[in-house]
C-alpha cells in the first residue's frame, strides 16, 4: 500500500507519495508543467516498486495538493522547485536517489544533479531539454493550439476535463491509440484533490536557473535521456542534443510516441529505468 507524507520546504507544503520498501534503492518522479504526480500513474509507480525500487511521486507547487499561490504570481523560481526535490530526499532520509522528471521535471532534475549531485546516483530525463537556442522550437499545431484555446472554467470538470483531453491529444505521438477514457479519469481525480486548479496556470510565470541550463555538459552522474521521435512540444532533437552533451549519457528512442507517457511504453521504458538505477552505463544507445 502507499503511503503519504507531507514536506515543508522554503514556505512551501508539498505533498508526497511512497511506493515499496524504504531499504530498496530509491527512485524520485518529478512531474511536468501544469501536471499534478497523478500523471505519474499509480501502476506504473507500482510496477517499478514490485521490481524492487522505492518510488516517490510528488506533487509540484501550485498543483495537486501542495501549496497554491495566487494566480499569475506563483513568488518562487525554479531553483526553489529543484530544491524542493532535495527537501523531499531529507524528509525521506534518502541519501541518494535516481531522480527522473519528465518535461519540466527534467529540467529541474538537470538542476538537482549540478546543485546536489552528492544527492543523486543517476537521472533520467524523459521529453525534456536544457533549451539552448539552437535547438528547434515547438511545432506550430501547439502554438496555434494554445492560443485559441480560450478561457477554462477551472471552476467547471467538464471544462477542465475537456481541456486536459485536448491538449494531450495535441502532445501525443502516431504510434499509440489516443487514451482518451483514461486522460479524463486522470484530469478529474487532478481537479478532485487540487487545492487551486487555476494555479497550475503560474508554471508558464516561472523563472530562474538558466545559469545550470547552460552547464548540462557538466553533469558527472549516469545519465538517461528518453524521448520520442514525434514530440511536438519538446522536439526529438533535443533529446538527442541532450544524449549527445551530458557525458556518458545513454539515449532511449521512442519511434512514433509524442510528449506522453503511453502506456504502450511502459515496458520499454521502466525496462530502461529499472536497469538505469540498478547498474547504469551499460548501453550508450537503445532503439525502440
Amino acid at each position: 500500500m502507499n503511503q503519504h507524507l507531507w514536506v515543508s520546504n522554503n514556505g512551501a507544503e508539498l505533498y508526497t507519495e511512497s511506493f515499496g520498501e524504504r531499504n530498496d534503492p530509491a527512485l524520485l518522479l518529478i512531474m511536468g508543467a501544469q501536471s499534478s504526480m497523478v500523471w505519474w500513474d499509480e501502476a506504473f509507480c507500482r510496477r517499478l516498486a514490485d521490481a524492487g525500487r522505492f518510488v516517490i511521486r510528488y506533487d509540484n507547487r501550485d498543483v495537486g495538493e501542495s501549496t497554491a499561490y495566487e494566480p499569475g504570481q506563483p513568488g518562487y523560481t525554479f531553483v526553489d522547485m529543484a530544491d524542493d526535490a532535495i527537501a523531499v530526499l531529507d524528509a525521506y532520509g534518502i541519501e541518494k536517489a535516481c531522480i527522473a522528471g519528465m518535461s519540466m521535471g527534467g529540467m529541474l532534475t538537470q538542476m538537482i544533479a549540478l546543485r546536489h549531485p552528492d544527492r543523486v546516483s543517476g537521472i533520467v530525463l524523459i521529453a525534456t531539454s536544457n533549451f539552448a537556442p539552437d535547438l528547434p522550437p515547438m511545432e506550430e499545431k501547439v502554438m496555434s493550439f494554445f492560443a485559441s484555446m480560450g478561457e477554462v472554467d477551472w471552476n467547471d470538470e467538464r471544462s477542465v476535463a475537456d481541456f486536459s483531453v485536448a491538449k494531450w491529444n495535441v502532445l501525443r505521438g502516431s504510434k499509440h491509440a489516443f487514451e482518451e477514457n483514461r486522460i479524463r479519469e486522470l484530469a478529474l481525480l487532478e481537479l478532485r484533490r487540487s487545492r487551486r486548479p487555476a494555479s497550475m496556470t503560474n508554471h508558464a510565470f516561472v523563472a530562474g536557473g538558466e545559469e545550470y541550463l547552460a552547464r548540462t555538459s557538466e553533469i558527472a552522474v549516469p545519465a538517461l535521456v528518453i524521448h520520442g521521435t514525434e514530440d511536438p512540444i519538446i522536439p526529438y532533437a533535443h533529446g538527442r542534443s541532450l544524449a549527445t552533451v551530458i557525458p556518458g549519457a545513454i539515449l532511449l528512442t521512442l519511434e512514433g510516441t509524442g510528449h506522453e507517457l503511453h502506456q504502450g511504453d511502459w515496458d520499454v521504458m521502466i525496462e530502461a529505468i529499472l536497469r538505469h538505477s540498478a547498474s547504469p552505463g551499460s548501453h550508450s544507445e537503445i532503439g525502440i
